[in-house]
């Protein structure tokens, strides 16, 4: 990479990052000021419009990388799974990957949890194609634990899109609470996804 577009990258970095930095629990994306950002990147307001349409493109491009993050985690978590051997562990498994997701990335989920139902529509529908992301692949892998087991599980889309449903509530109370309310809801994860997948292999069994 030639070093003009190494600093391209690197400004387009550092305007994704102030974005990501101002954003809290009382201050979502679309509150946000294209000044704020440039200003907060160390930038001139102009040289924003060299990198992005406007703050939408930033945001989208924000949820885009969110996505790939979090789908990238849970491939880790499989192969975790994978290669320590399924113990009846995997969901354990699969929700501390996912709180390791949260510590790393709690603004990028911040702002997939708030804008999956805000007033953009460009927002929603992108979020809503990541998350279905997610749920296709987790899908998968619930067959497949299903027929390593000699189990047949009842809607495996639908199981696992109820299964992502409950872990993005629990995630939303998770961001910022205390390290002691985090474990309590791990556990409580623990059990509600379990409880969803032992009722979707009851209905399997039954046919």
């Amino acid at each position: 990479m030639s070093s003009r577009a190494e600093q391209k990258s690197r400004t387009r970095r550092a305007l994704m990052d102030a974005a990501l930095a101002q954003l809290s629990a009382d201050r979502s994306f679309g509150s946000l000021s294209l000044r704020e950002v440039t200003r907060q990147a160390g930038l001139a307001p102009t040289s924003f419009y060299r990198h992005f349409t406007d703050l939408d493109e930033l945001g989208m491009t924000l949820v885009d990388e969110g996505g790939v993050a979090l789908r990238q985690l849970m491939r880790q978590a499989r192969r975790r799974i994978v290669r320590n051997g399924d113990d009846g562990s995997a969901i354990a498994t699969s929700i501390d990957t996912f709180m390791e997701y949260l510590q790393g990335n709690a603004n990028l989920f911040r702002l997939m949890l708030r804008e999956r139902t805000g007033l953009s529509e460009h927002f929603r529908t992108a979020i809503k194609a990541e998350i279905d992301h997610v749920a296709t692949e987790l899908a998968v892998d619930l067959r497949r634990f299903a027929a390593a087991e000699g189990r047949r599980l009842a809607e495996p889309k639908l199981v696992a899109e109820a299964m992502v449903a409950l872990v993005f509530s629990q995630g939303a109370e998770a961001l910022d609470a205390s390290a002691e309310i985090q474990e309590q809801l791990k556990v409580k994860l623990n059990i509600e996804l379990r409880m969803v997948l032992l009722g979707a292999q009851e209905m399997g069994a039954k046919g």
